[in-house]
């Protein structure tokens, strides 16, 4: 999944340095109209056209022979009984093409979300005062069997970014929290360390990234869902790290994940709307 991930970020990089001068919300939104003609085509290809023709086609007889026959019992009885029955096969006829498109469909809202949905971390100057809960909070999981061993956990912060409060541990549940904040802009590495093995995650503060995402963990889903950075291996100690970043604000939209995706059903539904008529697609 590394490797797709790698090749489809790619191709978002290279498409949105193409486009960079219209913003990030007109880009937003061409990226998802885009995609939902794609998926339109996709289904049109994938799909039965003519059973779901058909079905749609017989779904209206029985509901105007309802309609002709609304005083005879038995005539309105089987023709709801026709209407519930080519009712089903057609919701069956839409829902099998869409199915194969739910992975593509995923791993387009997941790049959306990396590139539009976060802002980078505030830039704490050295003489800011600074509460506590004001910085940013990195939390680190181990594998379950392995909580024992975060007693050896160490983090390695770059010049520019700088901890506030001691490495917090619980062996009991493997887990450990530090905050920490940028004293300068820029897009940082920060290396965690147990026992040979070291992992890292990256930290954007002051200045965006092309992609920024808040947690690495491992396994399929979370691959699929933060591609901007590979997936944990296997047979790492660690099970996730992660920290929040700032969500970014939309309008009309709620801000960050949400917002984007929202964004991305409503546009990509349009878009595929405005298009099926000319590309005689049935749905």
């Amino acid at each position: 999944m590394n490797a797709l991930n790698g090749i489809v970020n790619a191709i978002f990089d290279f498409v949105c340095r193409l486009a960079a001068s219209v913003g990030s919300l007109t880009l937003l939104i061409l990226l998802s109209g885009v995609f939902g003609v794609l998926a339109l085509v996709a289904f049109k290809h994938l799909s039965f056209q003519k059973r779901i023709k058909a079905a749609k086609d017989k779904i209206k007889a029985h509901m105007i022979e309802i309609r002709l026959y609304q005083d005879d019992l038995a005539i309105v009885g089987r023709a709801i009984g026709k209407v519930f029955w080519h009712n089903a096969r057609y919701l069956g006829l839409n829902i099998v093409p869409i199915l194969p498109l739910a992975l593509p469909f995923t791993i387009v809202a997941a790049q959306l979300v990396t590139r539009f949905g976060f802002e980078p971390a505030p830039v704490h100057a050295q003489t800011q005062p600074l509460l506590a809960g004001g910085g940013t909070t990195l939390a680190i999981e181990l594998q379950r069997g392995e909580e024992g061993r975060i007693a050896n956990l160490e983090v390695h912060y770059p010049a520019g970014l700088e901890p506030v409060s001691p490495l917090v541990r619980m062996p009991e549940s493997g887990k450990a929290w530090q905050e920490f904040v940028a004293r300068k802009p820029g897009c940082y590495t920060i290396e965690i360390a147990l026992d040979g093995e070291t992992q890292t995650k990256q930290f954007c503060a002051g200045v965006a990234a092309p992609q920024m995402q808040p947690e690495r963990g491992r396994g399929f889903v979370s691959a699929l869902l933060w591609p901007a950075e590979p997936v944990l291996e296997s047979r790492s100690f660690f099970k996730g790290l992660s920290f929040r970043y700032p969500d970014r604000k939309l309008p009309w939209m709620p801000a960050g994940p949400e917002g984007v995706l929202l964004y991305f059903l409503l546009v990509s539904m349009l878009f595929g709307l405005a298009v099926m008529k000319p590309l005689k697609v049935q749905i």
